[in-house]
C-alpha cells in the first residue's frame, strides 16, 4: 500500500470527514458574525482570525487530496466543486471585488460534498433536471398564455398589475405562489369583472396544484432512484466481499487437503 493510498483512506475516514464538517459549520458562524457590526466591534480580530484558520484548513485539505489522488482528483465532480469554492474564497475582496468577497459564504456549501445524505439529495435533484426542463417549458407556455389573456382582459382597469405582458406574468406568478392572491389581486379584480374567477381559479389549479406537484414528484422519484442505486452498490460490494472470503476459505481447505 503506497503512501498515496494510505493518505486517501485517511482523508475519507469518518474522523477527517466529521472534522471537516465541524470546520465548515464554525466557518459558517464566523461568516455570519462578520455581517454584525456589534460582533465585529467586540471580537472583530478574533472572528477574522478564525475565518483565516478555517480557510487554511480547507486549502490544506484540497492540497492533500491533490497529493493523494493526483490527476484523478479532477475527475470527481465533487472535488471540482470543492476546488472552485475554496478558490473563490482565496480571491481578495478589495478594489471592486466585494461581490467575490460576499461569495465566501459559498464555503458552507462544502458540507454537501462531505455529507453523503446531502450528496444523495443533490444528485437526485441533478438527475431530475432533464424532466424538470420539460415541466418548466410547460409552465412557461401556460404563463405566456395566461399573461396574454390577463393583459387583454384586465389591462385597461388594472394597468399596475396587468398593463403589460411582463406585469401580467409577475402578477400571475404572485397568484401561483398564493401570496396575497385573493384579497390582494383577485377580489379587487372581481369587483370590476365579477366573472374573473373563471380565469384565476383554473390557473391556480393548473399551476399551483398540478404542475408544481409534478416537479416535486420528479425530484422525489429521482432521489428514490439514487437511493436504490446506492443500496444496489452496497449489496454488490457485500456480495463481492463474501465471495472473496469464500474463495480464500476454499483455497485454505484445498491446501490442507494436499
Amino acid at each position: 500500500m503506497t503512501y498515496r493510498t494510505r493518505l486517501a483512506e485517511w482523508l475519507a475516514s469518518p474522523l477527517v470527514t466529521n472534522a471537516v464538517i465541524g470546520v465548515i459549520l464554525v466557518n459558517a458562524v464566523t461568516l455570519g458574525l462578520e455581517t454584525s457590526d456589534t460582533a465585529m466591534d467586540v471580537a472583530g480580530p478574533l472572528i477574522l482570525t478564525i475565518d483565516r484558520i478555517c480557510l487554511s484548513i480547507f486549502v490544506t485539505e484540497i492540497a492533500l487530496k491533490l497529493l493523494a489522488h493526483g490527476r484523478q482528483f479532477f475527475r470527481s465532480a465533487w472535488n471540482l466543486f470543492d476546488f472552485v469554492i475554496v478558490g473563490i474564497a482565496l480571491v481578495p475582496g478589495a478594489q471592486g471585488m466585494s461581490v467575490l468577497r460576499a461569495l465566501r459564504i459559498l464555503r458552507v456549501l462544502r458540507v454537501i460534498s462531505v455529507a453523503p445524505r446531502l450528496r444523495r439529495v443533490v444528485e437526485g435533484f441533478i438527475t431530475a433536471l432533464p424532466g424538470m426542463g420539460s415541466v418548466f417549458l410547460l409552465m412557461a407556455i401556460i404563463f405566456y398564455i395566461g399573461s396574454v389573456m390577463a393583459t387583454k382582459l384586465f389591462s385597461d382597469t388594472f394597468p399596475d398589475w396587468f398593463g403589460t405582458l411582463g406585469r401580467s406574468a409577475y402578477s400571475l406568478f404572485q397568484i401561483m405562489t398564493l401570496e396575497s392572491w385573493s384579497m390582494g389581486i383577485v377580489r379587487p379584480v372581481m369587483e370590476v369583472y365579477p366573472y374573473a374567477w373563471a380565469f384565476f381559479v383554473p390557473f391556480i389549479l393548473v399551476t399551483t396544484f398540478a404542475v408544481v406537484n409534478l416537479l416535486v414528484g420528479l425530484v422525489v422519484n429521482s432521489m428514490q432512484d439514487a437511493h436504490q442505486e446506492e443500496n444496489n452498490e452496497r449489496t454488490d460490494a457485500y456480495r463481492d466481499e463474501v465471495l472473496a472470503r469464500l474463495a480464500a476459505i476454499e483455497e485454505r481447505v484445498s491446501l490442507r487437503d494436499k
